[in-house]
């Protein structure tokens, strides 16, 4: 018996397209102007948080790609081009600390930006955060739509490229 996982199928394609392995039909002029977008990537394994801040990027303009776990994250931040990375830390697989940490040891990815938006509100955990290498540190108990909007707009301008 075939067991399709519809999420992991649009990943594998949306992949292909990004690529350019294949097009979407009749999208050269929308797609040409995706990729003046910049490009974000939300890690987190709660599904609640992950849609809340992936539709406010994107209604901001922004190209958003979304990550499951920290592992998945790290997986796409290899595989692409991001202008930016959003993150949780307390993730299955690979925490977010760790995911900092990986992509600040390669030379390819260690200038790309970092917002770690997490639960975990004390000050001891935010300086562990931007020790690591993140840019900055929200916390989702204090967190608001303006500020991590303006938190995105200091480290990699408006949407458009």
């Amino acid at each position: 018996m075939l067991i399709v996982d519809p999420d992991d199928l649009r990943r594998s394609i949306e992949k292909l397209l990004q690529g350019s392995r294949l097009q979407r039909a009749g999208a050269g002029a929308v797609q040409h102007e995706s990729r003046a977008r910049k490009r974000v990537l939300v890690v987190d394994d709660s599904i609640t948080v992950r849609e809340v801040e992936r539709q406010l990027l994107a209604n901001q303009g922004y190209q958003v790609e979304v990550a499951v776990d920290g592992m998945e994250g790290w997986n796409l931040i290899r595989e692409g081009r991001f202008d930016l990375v959003i993150s949780d830390i307390d993730m299955p697989r690979l925490d977010g600390l760790e995911l900092v940490r990986r992509m600040k040891a390669d030379v390819r990815l260690q200038a790309t930006p970092v917002v770690i938006v997490s639960y975990k509100d004390r000050e001891e955990d935010r300086l562990r955060g931007l020790e690591a290498g993140a840019n900055h540190y929200l916390t989702k108990s204090s967190f608001h739509d303006d500020t991590l909007i303006q938190a995105v707009r200091e480290l990699i301008g408006d949407a458009e490229a």
